[in-house]
């Protein structure tokens, strides 16, 4: 039997998810959308409408937040 430390499991776990959520994000907006409806009440045109706004806020948001050195000097 393998015995693994709680630290460890907690650290693969964060791994699978880091990837998971990697190979999500690096997906088409239409395809997330598609995916995201399967089993859903909402339609894929709704979630991609979705997407859509949250990607738009996202970056507005980006580009108003300051650098994080910036940040440090304040």
């Amino acid at each position: 039997m393998i015995t693994v430390t709680r630290e460890q499991a907690i650290a693969n776990a964060r791994r699978v998810l880091d990837r998971a959520r990697a190979r999500r994000d690096a997906l088409p907006i239409r395809e997330a959308a598609e995916q995201a409806a399967v089993g859903s009440f909402r339609s894929a045109d709704e979630i991609e409408l979705i997407l859509r706004r949250l990607h738009r806020d996202a970056r507005a948001e980006q580009a108003t937040a300051p650098t994080a050195p910036v940040a440090r000097a304040a």
